[in-house]
């Protein structure tokens, strides 16, 4: 047994061990992981490497100091700390050298709620607040990193020390920034750390001073948010714009790096020329062509086909895709230029009016139907409208469906002709006669018709005449006894006897009378002499009049 050992043991008895005591120990054995020490008691005690500071650099046989903490655990051993018996013995050191608001350094040991465990010598805590200006949300890349701290509180009765690493941080941005805005100048080049993306722009760290980076100043081209383009903690290289020194603040540019693509662009583009360019953007109103890196543009929805009908243009076009187009405008100052892919083709409208004049009869298939009329398909991508008002002549249709059905053949009349607005008006009621033209060889005052009621409202029923013309029953013309609801006396279907009594060409309109239906003709002649012999007669022109004169 060594000299050193038997002083050890000599001196050491376990009678004279005491918990919380700092005592010396013998080390007998170095493991991976653990360092066997001797403390001269009934058996051995370990320490954790991870308490030393380099473990490479401990011998057996060499003496330490640990601490102890418990003269034996629950299998008999001693559990004894090396690094617990270093802080005891710095806390006296701290005590003496360090102060609230002196420097000092120290080694990020570990991450605990709130922040981190720093050892000055002894363990301090670095609250989550105090580590940087903006609070960090990755700790690990501090731990085992050394630094400069302040310390901001100590309690030697709690053995607890605060330090913050912020202030001296901030001391140093504080003067990077002061030197920085003495030396920059507008056109200088500067590198810096993304530090925040707003929806206008993004904060760029220059090394202590701030410097906004508009979205407009990112890119020649269009962008609709920062992060298109850049990502926070990304470090950049950028143009100093703009310097406001009494402020300080600083604007700075990324595209200025580059030449502006928009210079002479009516010379790289000129109108009419064909250009190749690949679609980066689908909207509803068109696509977005990038023609180079920074300049892009739009072929609107109606400029990519002369005759196909495209809600969408994804349609007809894919993200990605490379495509030729025409230029058709530009707008330098906007940084707008206009594209077109129809003009590729020639425009099948050009030869519209001279295959279909005003006046000539065709024949198509429903292809459509819409409240204000029916689309007819001439030839593949060419279609008519016929307009509800040129379906009938006499008849009041509301929508189109009421008598076309998609996919019915249909004859129509060439009516008008627009090539700007690619349109052609067709309609059905003037393949035949208007028979109001001829209503008075259909129809006379006086005459009694047999027809069926078509409609009931409340103020009348509408009766289903000869060539599809509607003749109205009012309801003061339905009986001699006075009639409240009509329903009552009347339903759609039933065949009534009705008398013409008045008939409105201007109007079209031929009004009808069921109680004067069964008038002899002594009744009638009876009715028009009392006409003829009432005051202001000369305004009474019909029987119509006249009845409704009587049942006032």
């Amino acid at each position: 047994m060594s000299q050193l050992m038997e002083e050890l043991l000599k001196g050491s008895q376990i009678d004279n061990l005491k918990e919380g005591s700092i005592i010396k120990g013998l080390i007998t054995e170095i493991r991976p992981i653990e360092v066997v020490v001797d403390i001269g008691g009934k058996s051995e005690g370990v320490v954790h490497v991870s308490e030393f500071v380099d473990a490479s650099e401990l011998e057996v046989n060499s003496e330490i100091e640990v601490y102890l903490e418990k003269l034996e655990d629950k299998e008999g051993n001693p559990v004894i700390s090396f690094d617990k018996a270093e802080q005891k013995k710095n806390w006296e050191k701290i005590a003496l050298d360090c102060e609230e608001g002196s420097i000092v350094q120290g080694k990020v040991r570990s991450i605990v709620k709130g922040g981190l465990i720093v050892s000055i010598g002894v363990d301090s805590f670095l609250p989550t607040s105090q580590i940087d200006v903006q609070a960090p949300k990755n700790l690990e890349q501090y731990v085992g990193q050394t630094y400069d701290f302040k310390v901001v509180k100590i309690n030697p009765e709690r053995k607890n020390i605060v330090i913050s690493r912020r202030e001296l941080v901030e001391e140093q941005r504080i003067e990077k920034r002061r030197k920085l805005l003495d030396e920059v100048k507008p056109g200088d080049r500067q590198r810096g750390q993304v530090k925040n993306i707003t929806d206008y722009g993004a904060f760029v760290d220059l090394d202590g001073l701030d410097g906004l980076l508009h979205i407009t100043d990112m890119s020649w081209g269009r962008i609709q948010h920062p992060s298109e383009m850049l990502k926070q903690g990304e470090e950049i290289e950028v143009v100093i714009i703009e310097i406001d020194r009494d402020r300080e603040r600083v604007s700075l540019g990324l595209k200025q790096l580059h030449d502006n693509p928009w210079e002479k662009i009516d010379q790289k583009y000129p109108i009419g020329a064909q250009v190749k360019g690949k679609v980066v953007n689908l909207v509803p109103y068109g696509a977005f062509i990038e023609l180079e890196e920074g300049v892009e543009g739009l072929v609107h929805i109606t400029e990519i086909s002369w005759t196909k009908r495209i809600t969408k243009p994804s349609e007809v076009l894919k993200v990605g895709e490379e495509i030729t187009s025409v230029v058709l405008g530009i707008q330098q100052e906007e940084q707008k230029i206009s594209l077109g892919i129809r003009q590729l083709e020639q425009n099948p409208w050009e030869d519209v009016r001279a295959k279909y004049p005003i006046g000539m009869e065709i024949e198509g298939e429903v292809r459509n139907l819409t409240t204000y009329g029916a689309f007819i398909e001439l030839e593949d991508g060419i279609d008519g409208m016929i307009h509800v008002s040129d379906i009938s002549w006499t008849r009041k249709v509301n929508h189109p469906s009421e008598v076309l059905q998609k996919g019915d053949p249909v004859k129509a009349v060439v009516l008008d002709v627009d090539i700007d607005a690619q349109r052609i008006s067709l309609g059905v009621k003037q393949l035949s006669v208007d028979p109001w033209d001829e209503i008075a060889e259909h129809f006379k005052i006086g005459d009694v018709v047999e027809a069926k009621i078509s409609k009931l409202t409340s103020y009348g029923a509408f009766i289903q005449l000869d060539n599809d013309i509607d003749g109205l029953v009012h309801i003061s013309q339905i009986s001699e006894e006075h009639v409240e609801n009509i329903k009552d006396v009347l339903n759609e279907g039933d065949m009534v006897s009705a008398r013409v009594i008045k008939i409105d060409k201007n109007e079209r309109r031929i009004g009808l009378s069921i109680k004067a239906a069964n008038y002899s003709a002594e009744d009638l002649a009876k009715e028009q002499a009392a006409l003829d012999s009432m005051p202001g007669v000369e305004d009474m022109t019909s029987l119509g009049d006249l009845l409704d004169e009587a049942t006032k």
